[in-house]
C-alpha cells in the first residue's frame, strides 16, 4: 500500500483536519502540501492502512477503499446494458406512478433503469396539464429551452418542428444544437385516439458499439469531425459543432448526437469519409432489430437518456387526437436523486440491522430486549397520533448504545455512556433535528420529569431509577428551567414518556419494516 503515489494518498485523506466531515469538501489547496513529503512510517492495523507523515500528519484509510477500482461519471458506456429489442421481450422497465411516489426502493429501481438501459416508463401519471413537470421535479429540475419549461407534441398550424406535424420522424436525439445537450427528456401521454403515432426507441449507444466493432475506421472519423448542428426560427438562432459519437479520453462511448434534420453544412478536408461514415451509422441506427415499438397510452410518461437513445414516431392520421406534454432534464440531477436513495437504502439496511443483531439483546436489565423497547417507543408513539418525526424519535431514541458502550454496559455498570448525544450525533447524517434533538435531549427529559411532575420518579422501574441516578438524578430548579426553555424540550418529554411505556414482555411489537418507509421519507 505503501507504492501508492505520496501526494495522492495524502490528497485523499479523509481526515476532519483535511475534509469537512459534512460535505467531504476539502480544507487545503494541493499546494499546501510540503514539497518533500514522504511518508515517515505506516502499518495496516483493523482493517485500516494508518500512515505518519513526514510532516507530522497521521491519516487512516479503510483498506476496502484503497482496493476500489476506477469508476466514471456514469455517463459513458461502461456498466451500462447495451441493448435490442429482443431484450425487451418480456417487458420494458416500467412501474406504477403512485408506487413510485411511495416507495423509495421502486424510485431507485425506475431511475436505474434509465441510467442503465437509458429509459423507463411510468404508468398511472395523471392526465392533467403540466403534470409532466412534476414528474421531472421528483427527481431533478426542469431544464428551460426556447420551447419552455414544456413543450406540446401536437399538430400545430404553423409548426417549428416536424415533431409538431403528424408526419413519421426517424431515430434521432433532441436539441443537438444546444452545448450542454438536455440530457434527459420527459414525454407524457394526455392522449393517443389517433392511428398510428407509435412510439420507438434505438439505443444509441450499441449502434455506435457496432458501427466500431465493424467499422473501427467510420468509428474514429464519427469521432473527431465537428459536425454544426443547427436551429433556426423566428426568435432562436441556436449552433453547436458537435461530432456524432462523443467519447471520453479513455475512448469510451459517452454521447451521442443524431437528428438528419439539425445538421447544418460541413465544409473543409475529409467531406467524403465523414460521409461514408454517417451513412453507415445511419444505416446501423434504422436496423430493425435495434428499434424498440410500444404504443404511449394516456397516463403514460416516458423518461429517457437524450444524449444515448434515438427515439422515433410513426405517422397517424387525423382520425382521433394524438396530445404528448414533454420537457427536458438532466442526469445528473436524476444520478444525484439516485445515489441519496441508495445512501438511504444503505443507511436503513445497517439500522434494520443492529436492530436484528444486537437489538436481540438484553436492554439494561428491563423484561424487554433492546429492539422490543424501540419498537415498542414508537407504537405507542403511533397510537397517540404523533407527528411521523417523533415516531421516528421514539424509534431510534436509543440507538446510542448500539454505539460505543454497547447495550448500555458502561451504564449499568456506573458510568454515564453519554448515549443520546452518541445517537443523535450518529443519525444526524441523515435525519433533521426534528429527529435528532428529541433523541439528544430524552435522558434530560427523565430528568427534568423526575423534578416537576410529582408521582413520576415512583413510577420508574429498578432499571431507570438505576440509571437516573448514573445520568445524575432529578434536575434541580435551575437546570429544569433551562430545559424547559429548549426548542426540542416537549418533543423530548413526550418521546421520554413513550420510552417508559415500553418495557412490556410479550407486548406485541411491530417490526422495523413496518418503520421503514416512514424513516426514508424523514431522511435528508
Amino acid at each position: 500500500m505503501t507504492e501508492l503515489p505520496p501526494y495522492w494518498l495524502r490528497d485523499n485523506c479523509p481526515c476532519a483536519e483535511c475534509r469537512d466531515p459534512r460535505n467531504g469538501q476539502k480544507l487545503f489547496q494541493i499546494g499546501d502540501l510540503p514539497d518533500d513529503l514522504a511518508i515517515a512510517a505506516s502499518a495496516e492495523l483493523d482493517g485500516n492502512l494508518e500512515v505518519l507523515w513526514s510532516d507530522g500528519h497521521r491519516s487512516r484509510y479503510p483498506l476496502a477503499w484503497l482496493h476500489e477500482e476506477a469508476g466514471d461519471d456514469g455517463r459513458t458506456e461502461q456498466g451500462k446494458r447495451l441493448w435490442t429489442a429482443a431484450d425487451f421481450a418480456r417487458g420494458i422497465p416500467e412501474a406504477d406512478w403512485a408506487s413510485y411516489l411511495g416507495d423509495p426502493a421502486e424510485q431507485a429501481a425506475v431511475l436505474a433503469a434509465v441510467r442503465h438501459s437509458g429509459f423507463a416508463l411510468l404508468r398511472g401519471v395523471p392526465t392533467a396539464d403540466r403534470q409532466v413537470l412534476r414528474v421531472a421535479e421528483s427527481f431533478g429540475y426542469v431544464r428551460v429551452t426556447n420551447y419552455g419549461e414544456l413543450f406540446d407534441v401536437r399538430i400545430e398550424p404553423d409548426p417549428n418542428n416536424l415533431a409538431f406535424t403528424a408526419e413519421a420522424i426517424a431515430p434521432h436525439t433532441d436539441n443537438p444544437y444546444r452545448d450542454p445537450v438536455p440530457t434527459l427528456q420527459l414525454l407524457h401521454c394526455l392522449e393517443n385516439s389517433a392511428t398510428g403515432g407509435d412510439s420507438g426507441l434505438v439505443d444509441g449507444f450499441r449502434a455506435a458499439a457496432l458501427l466500431r466493432d465493424e467499422s473501427p475506421e467510420d468509428f474514429a472519423v464519427l469521432t473527431r469531425t465537428p459536425v454544426p448542428f443547427v436551429f433556426r426560427d423566428r426568435r432562436t438562432e441556436l449552433r453547436a459543432d458537435r461530432p456524432l459519437i462523443d467519447v471520453d479520453a479513455l475512448g469510451r462511448i459517452r454521447e451521442v448526437r443524431f437528428n438528419n434534420r439539425s445538421i447544418g453544412t460541413l465544409r473543409g478536408d475529409g467531406l467524403e469519409s465523414f460521409y461514408a461514415a454517417y451513412r453507415r451509422f445511419a444505416a446501423i441506427t434504422l436496423r430493425p432489430e435495434l428499434l424498440l415499438t410500444f404504443r404511449l397510452g394516456p397516463g403514460d410518461c416516458l423518461v429517457f437518456d437524450n444524449t444515448r437513445l434515438l427515439h422515433a414516431r410513426t405517422a397517424f392520421q387525423q382520425d382521433g387526437h394524438r396530445h404528448l406534454q414533454g420537457c427536458y432534464a438532466d442526469l445528473d440531477a436524476l444520478s444525484s436523486t439516485l445515489a441519496v436513495l441508495h445512501r438511504r437504502t444503505a443507511a436503513l439496511d445497517g439500522i434494520a440491522e443492529l436492530f436484528a443483531g444486537e437489538g436481540a439483546g438484553e436492554y439494561l436489565g428491563e423484561p424487554v430486549t433492546m429492539a422490543e423497547h424501540m419498537l415498542q417507543a414508537a407504537a405507542a408513539a403511533e397510537a397517540a397520533g404523533a407527528p411521523d418525526h417523533l415516531v421516528a424519535a421514539a424509534l431510534l431514541h436509543d440507538i446510542g448504545h448500539f454505539h460505543g458502550a454497547l447495550h448500555g454496559r458502561d451504564l449499568m455498570r456506573g458510568r454515564d455512556n453519554r448515549h443520546s448525544d452518541t445517537g443523535a450525533d450518529w443519525l444526524a447524517r441523515w435525519f433533521g433535528p426534528e429527529v435528532t434533538e428529541p433523541v439528544r435531549l430524552h435522558v434530560a427529559a427523565k430528568r427534568y420529569l423526575c423534578a416537576v411532575e410529582p408521582g413520576y420518579r415512583e413510577r420508574l422501574s429498578e432499571a431507570s431509577e438505576y440509571t437516573l441516578r448514573v445520568q445524575g438524578g432529578p434536575m434541580d430548579d435551575r437546570e429544569s428551567a433551562a430545559f424547559a426553555e429548549l426548542p426540542g424540550a416537549a418533543d423530548a418529554v413526550a418521546v421520554r414518556r413513550w420510552d417508559e411505556q415500553a418495557k412490556a414482555p410479550g407486548a406485541a411489537t411491530p417490526d422495523f419494516e413496518r418503520y421503514r418507509p416512514l424513516l426514508a421519507a424523514l431522511m435528508r
